[in-house]
């Protein structure tokens, strides 16, 4: 899970930092997403047999 650091200032890490930071953001938003529509494509037999209900994919897709 990411997280974001809110008490440095873009100086402190340059711009690589950023870049780096907004890669890592991205990477994140984008396994969110496919986890997210993998998940809905099954249906509700198949995510019983994975101890799922279609009120837990957000849940999953976000890591919490």
């Amino acid at each position: 899970m990411s997280t974001i650091e809110t008490n440095r200032s873009i100086a402190d890490g340059g711009l690589g930092h950023v870049v780096a930071h907004l890669s890592s953001l991205f990477a994140s938003w984008k396994d969110t997403r496919v986890t997210r529509r993998e998940l809905s494509r099954l249906s509700d037999r198949e995510l019983d047999d994975i101890g799922l209900c279609r009120g837990d994919i957000e849940r999953i897709a976000r890591g919490l």
